[in-house]
């Protein structure tokens, strides 16, 4: 015998994070991310009579389980992440193999609110940390502890662009991801953010929200500057934003018709907040954007409707079935309700399984999504005139067809009922 508590009595609910969840803008936090960014276990697939079976606690604890694992679904690919993917992963190995000194070329990730970019470029940067610190065995490469400084390895940083952005906001911010102080004076704080990136070998600076500049002040173009001139610390600049094209950020800027790179010419004297500017080559970045589904095409509804099988597969309801998102009338429903944009998709689907799990409907329908609203949750850390805020597509009726018979709905045992259809 033993005195170790049955499980139906265990306090521990492993699927519960501890905590409040990682900030990815300290280096602390996106370590903790990176680490546990694919350990989430769903909850496990059981039939109605196995849940039925289970005592009143360990139903409560499934549908919990349930619940975490509708909010917190893998990553899944598409085809525009995948090419984002692969464009920046292949960047920052490139670059952090050249001996030469000098600048390296950057990358800007462009698309709409809630597209994932944020996501698909921090997991691309999380993917080559990984590669890189399995490389240098988890320390520093020159295995050298400067006197005064810790010996903290940051190959990855990232931030995000302070709403209102100045130069001294910014060098602010990416201070705060090594947790380093804040000289008094603009000078010194550029000084301390060379000083960071180098001693603590940060190979790529991930920076969000750049879009926010909107270049119509003098302190966004200033910003702009120290952005671009942070290229010449050998560092990978990832600039992260919505609509670049058409926000000022490329003004002044050139299409390379051999490499099809952006140019941004050196900073003229005197303006520059880099003392070695005017030596230096000019800046190149490669844009790549991240677009919504496409329904127009073969292809693109091919992509569409995988996606939506990924989701599908990675749902916990009793009534789900196969085509349960892909088949009938429901894939055009849903990209019509979402414009194929993939975080209010997301959106959609984890309030829709709220909503069959509370209603014991257990399965999503367009009628059941016609009743959801997307709530994109707390948006003031976003910034809706820099785009970063979808407009979501309003008054979309679920298809009309003739229905028979009656919606079959579960008690809190498990047990059927019959609604009304």
């Amino acid at each position: 015998m033993t005195d170790r508590p049955q499980e139906d009595e265990s306090p521990i609910v492993p699927f519960l994070r501890v905590g409040p969840p990682p900030d990815r803008t300290r280096w602390e936090g996106w370590q903790q991310w990176r680490q546990i960014r694919d350990t989430f276990v769903p909850a496990p697939r059981l039939s109605l009579q196995e849940y039925t079976d289970l005592t009143p606690r360990r139903r409560g604890l499934h549908n919990l389980h349930r619940t975490a694992t509708h909010v917190n679904m893998r990553l899944q690919e598409t085809p525009m992440s995948i090419r984002v993917s692969d464009l920046m992963r292949g960047r920052l190995e490139n670059n952090a193999l050249k001996f030469m000194p000098g600048t390296r070329d950057g990358l800007m990730v462009n698309g709409g609110g809630f597209q994932g970019k944020t996501e698909t470029a921090c997991n691309a940067a999380a993917i080559f940390e990984d590669l890189w610190r399995s490389v240098h065995q988890q320390v520093l490469p020159d295995q050298i502890q400067l006197p005064g400084t810790r010996d903290v390895f940051v190959p990855v940083a990232y931030c995000r662009l302070p709403v209102r952005a100045t130069p001294k906001a910014l060098c602010k911010t990416i201070l705060d991801i090594y947790g380093d102080p804040h000289p008094k004076h603009l000078d010194d704080l550029i000084r301390s953010v060379r000083d960071a990136v180098r001693d603590h070998e940060t190979t790529a600076l991930l920076i969000d929200d750049v879009t926010r500049l909107r270049l119509h002040r003098g302190d966004d173009q200033d910003t702009l500057d120290l952005v671009r001139e942070l290229m010449d610390q050998n560092v990978t600049l990832v600039l992260i934003g919505v609509d670049i094209p058409n926000s000022g950020l490329l003004r002044g800027a050139y299409i390379d018709p051999r490499t099809k790179q952006w140019v941004f010419p050196d900073v003229k004297r005197g303006k520059s907040h880099n003392e070695a500017a005017s030596t230096q080559t000019e800046r190149r970045f490669d844009m790549v954007d991240l677009d919504p589904f496409d329904y127009t095409t073969p292809a693109g509804i091919t992509a569409f409707l995988d996606h939506l099988a990924g989701i599908e597969d990675q749902l916990r309801l009793f009534r789900s079935f196969d085509g349960m998102l892909t088949k009938g009338e429901m894939p055009e429903y849903l990209f019509r309700r979402t414009h194929g944009i993939v975080g209010l998709l997301r959106r959609l689907i984890e309030d829709g399984c709220t909503e069959a799990i509370a209603s014991r409907e257990e399965r999503l329908t367009p009628e059941l999504l016609a009743r959801t609203s997307i709530r994109l949750g707390n948006l003031a850390d976003l910034d809706p005139e820099a785009g970063e805020v979808p407009e979501i597509p309003q008054n979309v009726q679920p298809p009309k067809k003739p229905r028979r018979g009656h919606n079959t709905v579960f008690d809190d045992h498990g047990k059927q009922q019959a609604a009304d259809g």
